[in-house]
């Protein structure tokens, strides 16, 4: 867990990253949750440290395709640096890991 809930979850290891059609292979940790207040699922995460993820973020490109091997996507943006050299990532709605299904019925 990452520490922002019990209702989180979570995806570790390699990710593809697609700026404008531009794929860059990388490691991520990713955590996720359903928000009732918007009522959107939020995930965020970290990118480590990778050269080609820098390249695109000093050139401003911030909006991606974050991609798993098991074939799940989600939209996000990059956003600041961290002091090790990686890069945050964050999104809203499908996120880039599969999530257990939601029974509305049992709301």
């Amino acid at each position: 867990m990452s520490g922002m809930g019990d209702d989180e979850e979570e995806y570790r290891g390699p990710v593809t990253l697609v700026f404008d059609g531009r794929p860059v292979e990388a490691e991520a940790f990713i955590a996720g949750h359903f928000d009732p207040l918007t009522g959107a699922y939020a995930w965020v995460g970290r990118v480590w440290p990778h050269p080609g993820v820098a390249a695109e973020y000093d050139a401003g490109h911030t909006s991606v395709l974050v991609r798993t091997p098991q074939g799940h996507e989600g939209a996000g943006r990059l956003t600041e640096r961290n002091v090790w050299g990686g890069h945050r990532l964050q999104g809203t709605g499908a996120p880039p890991f599969p999530v257990p299904a939601v029974d509305p019925a049992q709301d």
